[in-house]
């Protein structure tokens, strides 16, 4: 029984609707879209720059909600953060006339759940305690199962399409993103130090096990694909956590417009883990496995928070489908550059951590940003500021930021 929303928040919410259809309208939100497409192209353009703002916890009190029904409220939350940034943080985020419906996904459980210790501090280290021995067989997990609830779907896609109606595009959505990170996720069943040991005195034991959980990947990845769950990711989204998906790549040829493949896609995948694990382990127990799974993606993106750049010649040679890689805060920057040139997307991550001093310095922040850009001259670039925890409750530093890098990544452009 789909639940009506009471009319005062339908109006709120058609208000909200109407501000970001306009700003979708807006003559910039087509330009960014082609500087988008042409810097996944590796045509030559100015560095792209985006922040993902993960303050919200602290800065609460710059949105306020007035909505009164859970459902309208998500949505309203939703509009206005996308409003907020828009107004107060002009990167290159692009914006569309557009609400997604997501399509109500279940996936049975494996068998094995993390047995973790958290701090009390939001953001402080989390201590995984094994779950697995070394006498556990890999058989334990067990192979994912697929459901789709479609009624629970059509009831939240009609209130969708009743609460913006002649306003935006209300549209179904699968799965459109990909995080295929086995070691990461292996650690937290069988622990950070027992995994490390593992690699040298049982190395064919967890050989065993990351090969069932590449299966056990794969097979939810064939499931996606046979029910039609999956959706493009070709356009203004983030792929992993990179810049946005926009190319004219993908889909491809043969795409009969309705049956989304993985070689549709962007995949991705990362082992984090590993940031100071030699070369050749790293090839040997992660990208034996990630390269399967990104074999199947049409373009493929690689890395997060670990330093890669003396794993760029074994990461090349092993995923062919490689389009972008991210180069962290602790990465060398003009290793990479040397590594990459105008071949791949570098996705650089500046150190958050420039927010958390006491005393806010835009130009201790633009220096150590031109820095980055002098190493990255003349590659293909990206700006993803990202993981920022806290501004000190003071968000202006976030908007101070995006102006400076935005005027800063003119002078740097190809």
């Amino acid at each position: 029984m789909k639940m009506a929303i009471p009319e005062r928040d339908k109006s709120i919410l058609r208000e909200l609707a109407k501000k970001l259809a306009e700003i979708a309208s807006l003559p910039i939100q087509q330009e960014k879209m082609e500087l988008w497409r042409r810097l996944n192209k590796l045509d030559p353009v100015r560095p792209m720059v985006l922040l993902l703002n993960d303050t919200w916890h602290e800065n609460k009190d710059e949105i306020k909600l007035e909505c009164e029904d859970e459902f309208a409220r998500r949505q309203e939350w939703l509009l206005r953060r996308m409003l907020y940034h828009f107004e107060h943080m002009p990167d290159d985020h692009v914006y569309e006339a557009k609400i997604y419906c997501p399509i109500v996904i279940r996936v049975s459980s494996c068998g094995i759940k993390p047995n973790i210790e958290r701090p009390q501090h939001e953001f402080g280290a989390a201590r995984f305690n094994p779950v697995i021995s070394e006498r556990d067989d890999p058989s334990i997990l067990k192979m994912p199962e697929v459901t789709v609830d479609w009624e629970e779907t059509e009831r939240n896609y009609e209130r969708l399409c009743e609460i913006y109606d002649g306003i935006l595009t209300v549209e179904k959505r699968g799965v459109y993103g990909h995080w295929f990170a086995i070691i990461d996720e292996f650690i937290q069943w069988r622990g950070v130090e027992n995994t490390f040991v593992d690699m040298i005195e049982r190395p064919e034991w967890l050989h065993s096990w990351l090969e069932r959980m590449t299966q056990w990947h794969l097979c939810l990845l064939e499931q996606y694909e046979r029910l039609g769950l999956l959706s493009l990711n070709n356009g203004p989204v983030n792929i992993g956590p990179g810049g946005l998906g926009v190319t004219d790549e993908l889909p491809q040829p043969d795409f009969d417009g309705v049956h989304v493949r993985a070689k549709d896609q962007w995949g991705h995948a990362t082992t984090q883990i590993f940031a100071d694990v030699s070369p050749a382990m790293h090839e040997e127990f992660a990208l034996r496995y990630e390269s399967r799974f990104l074999s199947r993606f049409g373009l493929s993106s690689y890395g997060c928070c670990e330093p890669l750049h003396n794993k760029l010649e074994i990461i090349k040679r092993n995923i062919p489908n490689l389009r972008r890689i991210s180069i962290s805060p602790w990465a060398d920057v003009e290793k990479a550059a040397e590594s990459l040139g105008k071949d791949y997307i570098m996705s650089l991550k500046p150190n958050p951590s420039i927010f958390s001093i006491e005393q806010w310095d835009i130009e201790l922040a633009e220096r150590k940003l031109r820095e980055m850009l002098e190493k990255a001259r003349g590659c293909v670039v990206e700006i993803l500021m990202k993981d920022l925890h806290t501004c000190r409750k003071q968000p202006q530093r976030m908007w101070e930021w995006v102006n400076m890098a935005m005027r800063v990544v003119e002078e740097f452009a190809n």
